[in-house]
């Protein structure tokens, strides 16, 4: 993180990054999308990303699958741009992104590793 920002804004900013993410990649936005920093991670948290088609599709095990394989190829395909939207943001390189969504209750989940810990240090 630099200077010039809080913690909690800097959480802020990565919440509208990847909530304009979601909106111009995947098509539509989460409902919810919470931020946090965590030493050198950065947690995601949205809610709500399925499409209608999707919920449809996740009432099976097969479906499940299907929603799961195809969110990851999205992002997989999306990775630079999240990397590069992110490392812009804390000021850092991000080292990895790992992604998970539960299909059943519509909820994804994004954990970027940054090369430092990105926490301000505690005042004694």
């Amino acid at each position: 993180m630099d200077n010039e920002r809080t913690k909690g804004e800097t959480e802020g900013a990565i919440r509208t990054a990847i909530i304009k993410f979601e909106q111009e990649f995947m098509g539509r936005g989460p409902s919810d999308v919470r931020a946090f920093i965590v030493r050198d991670l950065v947690v995601v948290r949205l809610k709500g990303v399925l499409t209608p088609a999707e919920r449809q599709l996740a009432k099976t095990p097969e479906g499940v699958d299907m929603v799961k394989r195809i969110r990851q190829t999205l992002i997989a395909q999306g990775r630079d741009r999240l990397f590069e939207q992110v490392a812009d943001i804390i000021k850092a390189k991000v080292l990895a992104l790992f992604m998970d969504i539960d299909a059943q209750i519509g909820e994804k989940v994004f954990v970027f590793t940054a090369d430092r810990d990105l926490e301000p240090p505690a005042k004694s």
